[in-house]
């Protein structure tokens, strides 16, 4: 597909632009603003087309759930009748091919492509370029930068022939065994990645992998089939059927991951899931949950109502929600060993948390606090105990990757100052 001159222009403009940017950058060492900013740009950037991509992918299931079959021309599959924004369309589905191809005919794929190639943008910016930090933990798996981006892109890789060879065998046709048997792998490679990672890069490379499957789909099968199908129908050829069956197979199952997909996307603003010890039960059972959500959608748009799946989801989600929780109040010992003064949290807070934590961060990653919260005075850090508690003591997620390297015995002075009643 070529691009037209104005688009070409356009991003050679763009292109130059962000060299003299770089350059400016350099200049002033603005380092960590540029990454924060370019984070934010990819980040945004990923979501739109995301938003697309998949909204592409629920509308046409829908209307393949959809179609009235019965009473319509010999060569259709089905029709469809919809009203929206003011106006009525008639969609129409082919069997095969119509005699004649329209002289505009619109094609899906830059969604998905560009979507996954903004999502590896992502994985460079925030995970590889940070690998030491963000990938690694040391309490889970010793490991060096490069072997932990070795496994990162690996597993995706590993993911797609796996899942392709997968569906070139007769069990993709036994639907519910190849799901069970795809749910089964997903949740080994969960194992796998949170036994080797971090738990944050283990849920975004389980992530990564399903939404390469998903763009996989797109670029190997799917545009294949769909060109395979315009060029015998421009040929005067009969199309073979089972290039359109196998390409909707492949559409299909990019449906029932989207749900999973766009949890993983914004898991990392959650520690109390990536951080558990058990973070792969919590990402199985959020996946199972999102994929029964989908298939109960998936059913009503063809007149079937499962009506235990939505409540079966709920009780899912609610579970996952207990077995996370922190203590409760009344758990809490309130006066389970020494009292804890307040200056000795506010000693580990300003060593441990408080230089990416503060108005004006000392490291080197942040321009800015992550997430709005600083720590740099005693009120702040009073009104961010909770949090604190969440992440430092229950999930110890922070600090990142522990390169402060606060102590298990710092972890529970700050835990039992806030079972205490986080006092100043």
């Amino acid at each position: 597909m070529r691009l037209k001159a104005g688009t070409l222009i356009s991003l050679l403009v763009v292109a130059a632009l962000l060299v003299v940017a770089w350059l400016v950058i350099a200049a002033a060492g603005w380092g960590s603003h540029a990454r924060e900013w370019l984070n934010l740009l990819i980040r945004w950037t990923h979501v739109i087309i995301g938003i697309a991509w998949i909204g592409t992918s629920f509308y046409f299931i829908f209307l393949e759930n959809s179609l009235e079959r019965e009473n319509v021309r010999e060569e259709l599959a089905g029709s469809l009748w919809a009203i929206h924004g003011g106006g009525f369309y008639h969609v129409e589905k082919y069997k095969v091919a119509p005699r004649t191809l329209p002289e505009k005919l619109h094609w899906f794929m830059w969604e998905a492509y560009l979507t996954w190639l903004t999502g590896v943008f992502m994985l460079i910016v925030v995970y590889y370029a940070n690998a030491r930090v963000v990938m690694i933990d040391p309490a889970v798996r010793a490991l060096s930068p490069t072997l932990a981006i070795v496994l990162g892109v690996g597993s995706m890789v590993v993911a797609w022939f796996v899942y392709d060879l997968l569906c070139r065998t007769p069990l993709v046709e036994r639907r519910g065994r190849f799901a069970l048997l795809g749910f089964g792998l997903v949740v080994l490679a969960s194992i796998v990645l949170s036994e080797l990672l971090s738990g944050r890069a283990a849920y975004m490379h389980v992530g990564a992998m399903l939404g390469t499957l998903m763009a996989g789909n797109v670029f190997f099968v799917i545009i294949p089939s769909q060109r395979a199908l315009v060029r015998a129908a421009e040929r005067g050829e009969a199309p073979d059927p089972r290039l359109g069956r196998h390409a909707g197979l492949r559409s299909l199952h990019n449906n029932y991951l989207t749900l999973p997909v766009v949890f993983v996307m914004i898991s990392s603003h959650f520690p109390f899931t990536y951080g558990h010890p058990a973070n792969w039960a919590i990402l199985a059972g959020l996946f199972l949950a999102s994929v029964g959500v989908r298939h109960y959608l998936n059913l009503r748009e063809r007149g079937r109502d499962a009506i235990w799946l939505l409540p079966l989801a709920t009780v899912m989600v609610l579970v996952l929600a207990y077995v996370t929780a922190p203590p409760s109040a009344a758990a809490r010992s309130q006066g389970d060993g020494e009292p804890v003064a307040f200056s000795q949290v506010e000693t580990i807070v300003t060593a441990r948390c408080a230089g990416c934590h503060a108005a004006e961060p000392t490291d080197e990653l942040f321009s800015s606090p992550p997430a709005g919260v600083m720590l740099d005075s005693p009120e702040r850090i009073v009104v961010a105990a909770e949090r604190i508690y969440q992440n430092a003591v229950l999930t110890e997620y922070m600090p990142l990757g522990n390169k402060t390297g606060i102590t298990p015995g710092e972890r529970a002075l700050l835990g039992r100052w806030f079972e205490q009643g986080a006092r100043r």
